[in-house]
């Protein structure tokens, strides 16, 4: 007989730690598939995903069981994920010259014929890591969350801990700072 949810946090909250993995094997594919988001190497996204299910195990007893334990996880996921990109964030300065000849390529077109470049998803998406990985941590977080994830202000907001203002101001400026790494990407590959 499973044993729910509840009954599985009342046993580890007791002492008994076994219970915690039939949490951990069931929410793990959705914790790795965040975390891949923000990761791109392997070793980062079990790093990520370790972290969070040690911060889990820790808080268990802080989780009031309003919401459910999957939402909690979640949000606690996506702030782990949003330190991982605070504390990795480096001087990534690389030229824009080192793109890929479908990157250049779609970076062409989309110059020449910015209606056009929808037909060469692949290399825009290539383009599109690319400048996310320019992009600072925050303004990462967000893009990631609505423009991938395609997650409402209000979830966003719930996710990270912001206010929905915030949320909207800090989209704004990820934008912003998206516009601008492209331009310069145009600029650069064409002086």
């Amino acid at each position: 007989m499973e044993r729910t949810e509840a009954e599985l946090i009342a046993a580890v909250l007791k002492g008994d730690a076994a219970s915690f993995e039939p949490l951990v094997q069931k929410y793990s594919p959705r914790v790795f598939a965040t975390a891949r988001r923000y990761a791109r190497r392997d070793s980062e996204v079990e790093d990520i995903a370790q972290e969070v299910w040690l911060k889990a195990f820790e808080k268990l007893g802080s989780f009031r069981g309003e919401a459910p334990f999957e939402h909690w996880l979640m949000r606690m996921t996506v702030r782990t994920c949003y330190d991982f990109l605070r504390g990795h964030q480096r001087n990534r300065e690389s030229s824009f010259s080192d793109l890929s000849e479908p990157e250049n390529d779609w970076l062409e077109r989309f110059v020449a014929a910015p209606e056009s470049a929808s037909e060469h998803a692949d290399a825009a998406k290539l383009l599109i890591n690319r400048i996310l990985e320019k992009l600072s941590p925050q303004a990462r977080l967000v893009i990631t969350l609505l423009e991938i994830e395609d997650r409402s202000v209000k979830e966003i907001a719930k996710l990270t801990g912001w206010s929905v203002p915030l949320v909207k101001v800090r989209a704004f400026r990820a934008r912003a700072e998206m516009k601008k790494i492209l331009a310069k990407m145009a600029k650069e590959k064409y002086l």
